[in-house]
């Protein structure tokens, strides 16, 4: 299984940098194995059934891009840094570009008052010692950070305040991610309202989606390839609701390839799921037996990616490459800000 199976030419016009308002006004492909439908995401109210469950993802994006300069001698040199996750010690793991600019012990000073000493490197990363902690680092962090819009977007135009409530999803309780579980963005009050009187059910799962999901795929024979680690807990009682929908033959339909990856770990047979709380760095390819889903909401994906390979694996390599190939005639959004698509394999 070759890295090229999963590549796709896509008109960079297709990239989207905002999302669309209201949220729910997307467009939607429905792929079924013998049909695609154009449709918007409001019109999941059609499309869905009573007692489907949908699996959301419930991270909290963090403003995690921050920048700020280090003073050396008089001399000042900007510094940009993305926080990727709190060690336990109360440190951070950062991405600090250019890292080779601030020596260990030197101090990065940020707006709001927020200050980090560089403590310790490693593999690349810097940790850093802030000289805040708990609610006050938070508000510091709130003021002086920005989203950390994915790499395709950040290299066309930089964050700003309309990102802060564009790319956090209206689920969002547990702050931890770097990155947006993407296909939540999709829901607003209207569409919520519409599926809970339909009879839509809804559980929440958390999985802190981080820097890793932007990392390209480096390897020829896609097997060898090593994924990220994330953190992710799947609650007692969103288990009791997995397991009751799967045994009453209602659909379990994640929203999102995070929400998928976290339930699919956490299954312990064929429809069976128990709670679990760790570290996953589950890689889904081509061949992955299925536990607990039954289909997927997901945003369009970029080529060569390990998304891309999921979907493959749900749909089909040649069913997807259709699918891609219908979205970009159709022109359809791609990435995070971009259109939806709802597959049922």
């Amino acid at each position: 299984m070759k890295l090229d199976d999963f590549d796709f030419d896509l008109p960079e016009a297709l990239i989207a940098t905002r999302p669309v308002s209201p949220r729910s006004a997307a467009k939607l492909l429905v792929a079924e194995q013998n049909k695609i439908t154009d449709l918007h995401v409001h019109d999941l109210v059609d499309v869905l059934g009573p007692n489907d469950l949908l699996v959301i993802n419930n991270t909290k994006v963090i403003p995690a891009r921050l920048f700020g300069a280090r003073v050396r001698d008089g001399n000042s040199s900007k510094i940009e840094v993305t926080l990727l996750h709190p060690n336990r010690d109360g440190d951070w793991q950062a991405l600090i570009k250019p890292l080779r600019k601030v020596r260990d012990g030197e101090t990065i000073v940020f707006d709001a008052g927020l200050e980090a000493e560089l403590v310790g490197r490693a593999d690349g990363q810097g940790v850093l010692r802030f000289n805040m902690q708990g609610e006050d680092f938070d508000a510091a962090l709130a003021e002086a950070g920005q989203m950390p819009l994915p790499p395709y977007i950040a290299a066309k135009r930089a964050a700003d305040a309309r990102d802060k409530e564009d790319y956090q999803t209206a689920f969002a309780k547990h702050k931890g991610a770097i990155a947006a579980p993407t296909a939540s963005l999709h829901y607003d009050a209207d569409l919520l309202e519409a599926l809970h009187a339909k009879g839509v059910r809804f559980t929440e799962v958390t999985l802190h989606v981080g820097a890793g999901t932007f990392l390209p795929v480096k390897v020829e024979d896609v097997t060898t390839h090593k994924m990220h680690a994330e953190w992710g807990q799947v609650s007692q009682s969103a288990a009791d609701a997995i397991n009751a929908a799967k045994a009453g033959g209602s659909r379990v339909i994640p929203v999102g390839t995070t929400a998928l990856r976290l339930i699919e770990t956490a299954a312990t047979a064929p429809g069976q799921i128990a709670p679990w709380e760790g570290e996953t760095d589950i890689f889904i390819y081509p061949g992955f037996d299925f536990q607990i889903t039954d289909a997927l909401m997901t945003n369009f994906h970029l080529p060569k990616s390990t998304l891309m390979m999921l979907v493959s694996a749900l749909m089909g390599q040649e069913r997807m490459r259709e699918v891609y190939a219908h979205a970009i005639a159709q022109e359809y959004r791609f990435f995070s800000y971009g259109d939806s698509s709802l597959l049922i394999p």
